[in-house]
């Protein structure tokens, strides 16, 4: 027997080898991770986050990047919810805390706003009628690697688990999360 079975029971097999990591918490994952994954897209950078306001403060130049990402025909898309939307005002009252969800998402807006109008950039809301599937999960991805924040209960996004996805071929978990981004993204409306 060339592989004991300590070995074997370690090894990852079919979808199970898309699973790079988990955190217990979104904030336990390195900022390092986020800078890569970021700096390292060249084809697609889908942030499909409800207030995606934590790039601003944990990606170092986030805004020239993504600046510079987009000029050079990378696809960038930001999925927020709506800051007035109903979903968003009920998310608050669960949360109760000081920096809320429409501040968050406000704050995403206001640094969008400094990019001006960057041919390559999309940003939209997601439906009224999907709110209520975006707000309970966070699907960030970049290129063929996925961060994936299913939200618990009354936690805020860091508090949530994180799993870290590198997609190996069609019909895994990465495809599975890609493909609820890209139906929420496919119902979203253009923000401004």
């Amino acid at each position: 027997m060339l592989w004991p079975r300590a070995v074997k029971d370690r090894i990852k097999t079919g979808n199970d080898r898309e699973l790079v990591h988990s955190y217990p918490y979104r904030s336990a994952c390195p900022s390092t991770v986020w800078s890569e994954l970021v700096e390292n897209s060249n084809e697609e950078l889908f942030l499909a986050g409800y207030t995606n306001y934590f790039f601003w403060s944990q990606v170092p130049r986030f805004a020239e990047t993504i600046r510079r990402k987009a000029e050079s025909g990378c696809r960038v898309r930001i999925l927020l919810g709506d800051p007035a939307g109903e979903v968003t005002t009920q998310r608050e009252a669960i949360e109760d805390v000081a920096l809320s969800v429409s501040t968050r998402i406000r704050i995403t807006l206001e640094h969008l706003g400094r990019l001006g109008d960057l041919p390559g950039l999309e940003t939209r809301y997601s439906s009224a009628e999907d709110a209520v599937n975006h707000v309970s999960l966070s699907v960030f991805r970049f290129d063929s690697d996925a961060l994936v924040t299913p939200h618990l209960a009354r936690l805020v996004g860091h508090d949530s688990p994180l799993l870290h996805l590198r997609r190996q071929g069609g019909g895994g978990m990465f495809d599975r999360f890609a493909e609820h981004s890209e139906e929420l993204w496919s119902r979203a409306v253009p923000v401004g």
